[in-house]
């Protein structure tokens, strides 16, 4: 950020009186409250660091490092006393205190637009680093950044920075993040609807390289009735030979190249009666993998959908969650996961997902369904009496997404699991439910 847009906005800082709550909602976005309902955000990405506001940004977990622990001790529901540019450089330093029954805590909180160095620092009275959402050590910087030590000040700025007025800080804040979430949105929407499609592209290709029943019947047909000719011609056939010539029923002659060498006939029938067993069973069963592979395509379908309609990189982040790393689990390529604001939810891609979703779901989880209508299942994973509302909407959002891509105002049913009785399949009974609006044309 420039220079002077951050003199301008510690102008806007310096009308609030406290800091309501502060919390990381992103690994590098700070959100903090002011007054009770005054909310900017701080994205201190490195050599991209900006200040924001907008109507809601999700939280994309819980965070409980070091950091997160002591800006919650020492700054939720602080009084500020004093907010100032550091030096006349990028660097906004918040001078904060908590009354305690003992005595009066202060701390300082810097938010450090430094480019390389971009950081949040958490300091005592006495200038000591308590935690940052970086350490430097002495090897990258003059300036040590580490627990216990004594924070430098950075050396003052050796040129005069141009001014840049502001009609108005709020439509600023609000137009940065406009700007920076529409770039990365749209860079954000073709990567992951690239990764979509390459998807859905191996999907199709897979299904019309499906054989079809008739041929798969005739097949098994054709080998049975080989093996039944070996079996009726086993004078004729050599030992060892891989071409052989079998008289048919009718008097004529049927040529046959065999895949390997055979020590005797018999060897030669059992493998085709093998054969046209396998072909019957993948005849049989054909209706399954057709079934999968076209589940599966619709949902990629959706998929890509949701992501084109999504209005925030939230949004996306939400459908594309991290891997956890040191988490070995096992992937189940029917139900798709998602973490909201650290909740587990997982949704149904198919009938075989939704089934494996409601038998392994606990009683205390929240189970989803659009109400009145063939919707898949969406389960949000949890152990508490009351969820947020707003966890609700997001997973009653999902199931809408993930079933139709009509824009309408859809209502969605949610209760918790022991509610849900299983009939038939994914068919079920479920009473006690509550049920939210989700309105797709927004």
């Amino acid at each position: 950020m420039k220079l002077s847009h951050l003199k301008q906005i510690v102008n806007y800082l310096q009308n609030f009186k406290k800091i309501t709550a502060i919390y990381r909602v992103s690994d590098t976005i700070v959100k903090v409250v002011f007054d009770k309902d005054d909310t900017l955000y701080f994205n201190m990405q490195r050599s991209n660091s900006s200040i924001f506001k907008c109507q809601e940004y999700p939280r994309s977990k819980v965070y409980n490092a070091p950091f997160d622990v002591i800006l919650s001790k020492r700054f939720n529901r602080a009084n500020i006393l004093h907010v100032e540019l550091l030096n006349g450089d990028k660097i906004i330093r918040f001078k904060t205190s908590l009354a305690s029954a003992y005595k009066e805590e202060v701390s300082y909180i810097q938010f450090e637009f430094t480019g390389k160095y971009t950081n949040v620092i958490l300091l005592d009275e006495d200038n000591v680093v308590l935690e940052a959402l970086r350490h430097v050590d002495l090897f990258s910087s003059f300036r040590e950044v580490r627990v216990g030590q004594k924070l430098l000040d950075v050396p003052p700025a050796p040129f005069e920075a141009k001014e840049y007025p502001l009609e108005d800080v709020e439509t600023f804040l609000y137009d940065v993040y406009a700007k920076e979430q529409n770039a990365k949105l749209q860079n954000l929407k073709k990567q992951k609807i690239a990764f979509l499609t390459k998807k859905l592209k191996k999907l199709e290709k897979l299904y019309a390289k499906l054989d079809s029943k008739e041929e798969l019947l005739q097949e098994a047909q054709k080998y049975e009735h080989y093996g039944n000719l070996v079996l009726s011609n086993v004078a004729n056939i050599k030992p060892y030979t891989q071409d052989i010539v079998l008289q048919d029923y009718d008097g004529s002659e049927v040529k046959v190249n065999l895949p390997k060498p055979y020590a005797n006939p018999f060897l030669i029938s059992e493998m085709f009666f093998s054969k046209s067993k396998k072909a019957k069973q993948r005849a049989k069963h054909l209706h399954i993998e057709e079934e999968s592979l076209r589940s599966k395509i619709e949902h990629i379908k959706l998929f890509i959908n949701t992501v084109q309609e999504a209005k925030d990189v939230a949004k996306i982040e939400l459908l594309f969650p991290k891997r956890q790393q040191g988490k070995k689990e096992k992937v189940d390529d029917s139900i798709e996961t998602f973490f909201i604001e650290g909740y587990k939810v997982q949704l149904g891609k198919n009938e075989r997902g939704n089934i494996r979703l409601l038998e392994s779901a606990k009683a205390k989880d929240i189970w989803l369904h659009m109400k009145d209508r063939p919707s898949c299942h969406v389960i949000i994973k949890t152990d508490k009496q009351n969820l947020p509302q707003n966890i609700i909407y997001a997973a009653a959002r999902l199931c809408v997404d993930f079933t139709t891509t009509s824009k309408d105002r859809y209502l969605v049913d949610y209760t918790p699991r022991r509610e849900v009785t299983i009939q038939n399949g994914a068919n079920v009974l479920y009473n006690k439910y509550k049920t939210i609006e989700v309105d797709t044309r927004e």
